[in-house]
């Protein structure tokens, strides 16, 4: 069984693959000082309550926070007697090696989402993921990831907004009744959620006339279907991209060493 971990900013989800699906998949809040024996008191806790008996033998990470990795590394070695596979690390191999300016440092959870998504729909992808940033990925027609945009993430701006006006409140992003609001809430959720609704749109159409080509727009990440309401913004969302991406990566290394 292989066990994938994706660590962001704000999460950590790890999900079991059984070859064929995931069996499970869970989520905690990314804390860089929990211990390795802390996450596996955690997922051998969720493991048991869901009556999952399983031989991990095999796990494979991706992380935005290079301060967590090691104690994943130690829970796969102490607990799951094996060397994890780290996207970015050089042991690490990539179906297809990103083509960017060289000395860039690519994000794991962008070569992951480019990978996963290139296996589902082919080339010339532009996958927008809503996470603690708000990312837009471009993948070429034969999988490599070529660049992309980076904006920041829904929530982020929310809290942004909150902490630098102090008559403004907390709010929840939800579709709102009108584009004009009548009430502080309602304003504050307009500009949000129909201001991201134009910042996809946008760009999504600057990168297709950039690269003069067709291309699919995938949708990922929490908030992904909640922006489709507003529009026909993707032609496919998948909720699970980054952990299939994972398993594509695992794959290709199982393969080719």
């Amino acid at each position: 069984m292989l066990l994938t971990i994706d660590c962001g900013n704000t999460n950590t989800v790890f999900s079991i693959w059984n070859g064929s699906e995931f069996i499970a998949t869970w989520r905690t809040s990314t804390e860089h000082q929990r211990t390795a024996d802390q996450y596996f008191v955690w997922l051998s806790t969720l493991m048991g309550h869901k009556k999952i008996d399983v031989n991990i033998n095999s796990v494979i990470i991706s992380s935005t926070v290079p301060r967590v990795v090691f104690n994943l590394r130690v829970l796969a070695d102490r607990y799951f007697n094996c060397r994890p596979l780290v996207v970015g690390r050089p042991d690490c191999l990539l179906p297809v090696m990103p083509r960017v300016d060289e000395g860039t440092t690519v994000g794991p959870d962008r070569l992951v989402n480019s990978a996963g998504a290139y296996d589902r729909f082919g080339g010339n992808l532009i996958v927008v993921d809503f996470g603690t940033a708000t990312t837009f990925d471009v993948v070429a027609d034969d999988g490599a990831y070529v660049g992309g945009v980076i904006a920041p993430g829904v929530n982020l701006s929310l809290e942004a907004l909150h902490r630098a006006a102090a008559a403004l409140p907390h709010v929840d992003i939800s579709r709102p009744q009108g584009v004009v609001g009548t009430n502080t809430v309602s304003c504050m959720q307009s500009g949000i959620f129909w201001g991201y609704v134009g910042l996809v749109k946008e760009i999504c159409a600057r990168i297709r006339a950039e690269r003069d080509a067709p291309m699919k727009i995938i949708g990922t990440g929490g908030l992904a279907r909640l922006f489709e309401q507003a529009d026909l913004l993707f032609d496919e969302i998948e909720d699970d991209l980054t952990m299939h991406g994972l398993t594509v990566i695992h794959e290709f290394n199982k393969d080719n060493t």
